[in-house]
C-alpha cells in the first residue's frame, strides 16, 4: 500500500504560494519561480522512481518466499514552507541552487518494513540496483538517538529521465519497522506537545525511552519466530555508501 502526505504537485497553487512569499522578499526572485516549480518536478519524479523500484521489489519477494517485507509506504514532497525555513535555518540564499547543493530531503520516502531483516534485505537489494547511487547511510537501528528512536535512513540519487536527459536527483529513504514507525509518530506527536509541564514532557520522555527498548527485545523474539516459518533473506548490514559515475 502506497500512501500519499500530499496530492501530486499543483503548479498553479505553488507558484501563488511562491509568489507570497516573494512579496515578504524571503523567496526566490521572479525568473527563479518557474525553474523552482520545475524542479520540484524533477524531485517528485524521482520519489515516484524510488517507490516504484520499491514496488517491484516487494511483488518479488511475495512470489519467491511467500512474504511481503513491505507494508506499506508513505511519499512526501517538502512544502514551500518547509524549504524556505530549511534554507533560512542553514542561512542559505533562497535560490534554487542552493536546494540542489545543500538539501537532500526535499523528496522522501518511509518504508514501513514487517521485520528488522526486511529493512535491511529491502534497503540492500534497492542499493544494489546499477541506476542508483547510495550518497549517504544514517544507521539508526544498530545506533539508536539518546532519545530511543530508531531507523535506517539513506539518500539515494536516482535518474530521472527528461527531453535534456538523465538528472540525478536525490531521494531520502527511511526504512523501519511497525513498531518503530509507532514509537517515531508518539514521540514526535511528544516532542511538539507544547502545552506540557517540563516535569509531565521528562516522565514521558524517559517512559518512551523505556519502550523503545522494550519493542527491540520484542522484535528480536518475534523475528526468531518469523525465520523459522519464513525463508525470506536475512540481512543486518546497512547499505554502503557507493558513487557511481554519473555520465
Amino acid at each position: 500500500m502506497i500512501l500519499d502526505r500530499h496530492d501530486r504537485i499543483n503548479t498553479a497553487e505553488m507558484q501563488a504560494r511562491l509568489e507570497a512569499a516573494n512579496a515578504n522578499r524571503t523567496s526566490f526572485n521572479g525568473d527563479e519561480i518557474s525553474e523552482f516549480v520545475d524542479l520540484m518536478q524533477v524531485y517528485e519524479g524521482a520519489m515516484y522512481e524510488i517507490s516504484t523500484k520499491l514496488d517491484v521489489l516487494d511483488s518479488e519477494f511475495q512470489v519467491r518466499f511467500e512474504h511481503n517485507p513491505i507494508h506499506h509506504l508513505e511519499r512526501r514532497l517538502k512544502s514551500v514552507d518547509s524549504i524556505l525555513e530549511k534554507l533560512g535555518r542553514k542561512e542559505l540564499p533562497p535560490t534554487t541552487q542552493s536546494i540542489k547543493d545543500n538539501l537532500f530531503d526535499v523528496a522522501g520516502i518511509r518504508v514501513i518494513c514487517n521485520y528488522r531483516d526486511d529493512v535491511y534485505s529491502v534497503s540492500n537489494y534497492l542499493s544494489a540496483q546499477s541506476d542508483i547511487q547510495v550518497l549517504r547511510v544514517k544507521d539508526y537501528i544498530k545506533n539508536p538517538k539518546q532519545n530511543g528512536y530508531r531507523s535506517l535512513h539513506v539518500i539515494y540519487a536516482v535518474p530521472v529521465f527528461l527531453s535534456s536527459g538523465a538528472h540525478y536527483t536525490p531521494v531520502e529513504v527511511q526504512f523501519r519497522t511497525i513498531a518503530m514507525d509507532y514509537w517515531a509518530s508518539l514521540e514526535h506527536a511528544l516532542r511538539y506537545k507544547t502545552d506540557l509541564p517540563d516535569a509531565r514532557l521528562n516522565e514521558h520522555s524517559q517512559t518512551l525511552l523505556d519502550c523503545a527498548r522494550s519493542l527491540q527485545n520484542v522484535e528480536a523474539q518475534m523475528q526468531n519466530i518469523h525465520r523459522d516459518i519464513n525463508g525470506a533473506p536475512q540481512g543486518d548490514e546497512a547499505p554502503r555508501r557507493r558513487l557511481q559515475d554519473k555520465g
